[in-house]
């Protein structure tokens, strides 16, 4: 078997640069929270696949749905013979979704798609054109979505122009001192001076951001989103991606806030590892477009649907709400803990088992530390934790473990971390700031 450099090299030669790797180690199988590499090294993975694994690695039940479905048959494309397992997981979505408006669900491949689709969905049904989004926050990496994106390197920069007509506010961060009330006075400024509410289709946004740092949106914020949208007209599009499936203790982000979105969008841990996304969305709103608007040639997989339902039954079962609270209080804890040996532990955030931690230079929220960041990604590593960075200035470490992690497994992943975190901050060692 090929070693991960041996294994490096190939992919350098075959695989473009644009699509990076957090880390030089390939998989060879993996099992709940636990990864093992071709080597044969044993890794504790914080980072499900970007959030893709809440129910963890080859779930038995996952796993046996799947191989149930491939007995009978792996695709036929729903809009041409559809088949229960895509309407039977709508229903269940539908059901789940915030609010009291009777819902439906389109099935997709992406989160991009899912993105996409929401955008088409809410032009279509307001016969409008512009759409608001927030500086900071992610929804893919096609055309339409990074124009909706709030960070320009690496997602933008030199793929212009970008979709028009799109417009991005100030997201709050109160760690680095952007209110709410700066936001929203951002918004009337934007209607005033740039965009006439009247030609807006919709305002989509991450109630935590993911790729952006992982903020929480405060629960006044999105209730006031929701005011303004009625008011003007204008879909509201949660875009629960990444924070979907119970990731912070709710199965929607939203619900925290007791907001119900026109539209939500969700991809990542719907299907355990299989390919899937979606909108679900008000029924009026989602009957808009007509027969053939929406659609795709795999979305909405037999594979995908049947793993879906699957997921929601290991979810019920296996109470990953109340766990997601749990291993959310346990991580805040030993963090919190970390920040009073650790000065560059500027900040702690966590909702659920969404937890973070801001890396700073001299205790500052206004001195970014990525290179410490990038450092202790790959010092995670060689101790065998996998774990994630992101941020608008790059300087963020997320955790997102999967919710079907065991208690031995999250205090050992922890004890790494925490030898990292000494490796490359503590015991006077710096990091060389770049230039």
């Amino acid at each position: 078997m090929s070693s991960n450099a041996e294994l490096h090299a190939r992919r350098q030669q075959a695989v473009p640069r644009g699509v990076s790797n957090s880390l030089p180690v390939y998989a060879a199988r993996a099992a709940n929270a636990e990864l093992w590499d071709v080597e044969g090294r044993r890794y504790i993975d914080f980072a499900s696949g970007i959030s893709v694994l809440n129910t963890g690695h080859l779930h038995p039940k996952v796993k046996q749905a799947v191989a149930q479905q491939l007995e009978k048959f792996t695709h036929t494309c729903f809009q041409v013979t559809p088949y229960e397992s895509y309407v039977a997981l709508a229903e269940a979505l539908n059901a789940l979704a915030p609010g009291k408006t009777p819902k439906k669900t389109i099935f997709l491949t992406t989160g991009a798609e899912a993105v996409e689709n929401a955008i088409k969905i809410a032009r279509y049904h307001t016969k409008r054109s512009a759409v608001l989004s927030f500086a900071g926050g992610f929804h893919g990496r096609t055309l339409a979505c990074i124009s909706l994106t709030g960070k320009v390197a690496a997602y933008k920069a030199g793929f212009g122009p970008m979709l028009p007509e799109v417009y991005h506010l100030p997201y709050p961060m109160p760690y680095h001192g952007v209110t709410v009330e700066q936001a929203l006075a951002s918004l009337e400024q934007l209607f005033r001076a740039d965009v006439d509410p009247a030609r807006v289709a919709a305002i989509i946004i991450e109630p935590v951001l993911g790729e952006g740092g992982f903020y929480a949106a405060p629960p006044e914020l999105l209730r006031r989103l929701r005011s303004l949208c009625d008011s003007h007209g204008m879909l509201l599009i949660a875009d629960e991606i990444q924070t979907g499936f119970g990731r912070t203790g709710r199965m929607f982000a939203i619900e925290h806030a007791g907001v119900e979105p026109d539209l939500i969008t969700f991809a990542k841990s719907v299907a355990g590892g299989v390919p899937l996304s979606g909108v679900i969305g008000k029924s009026e709103i989602m009957d808009s477009p007509t027969p053939g608007g929406l659609g795709g040639t795999y979305a909405g997989s037999p594979l995908a649907c049947a793993a879906g339902l699957a997921v929601l039954e290991v979810m019920r079962e296996e109470q990953l709400l109340s766990r997601a609270q749990e291993i959310g209080r346990f991580m805040s804890s030993r963090l919190k803990g970390l920040q009073v040996r650790f000065p560059c532990i500027g900040e702690v955030r966590a909702l659920g088992a969404m937890v973070a931690v801001e890396l700073v230079k001299n205790g500052r929220a206004d001195a970014p530390d990525a290179d410490l960041t990038k450092a202790l990604v790959q010092a995670a590593g060689r101790h065998g934790l996998i774990i994630l960075s992101c941020g608008v200035y790059g300087n963020v470490i997320r955790f997102l473990a999967p919710l079907t992690i065991g208690e031995a497994l999250l205090k050992e992943g922890f004890r790494l971390f925490e030898l990292a975190l000494d490796e490359v901050a503590g015991s006077g060692l710096k990091v060389k700031a770049a230039g």
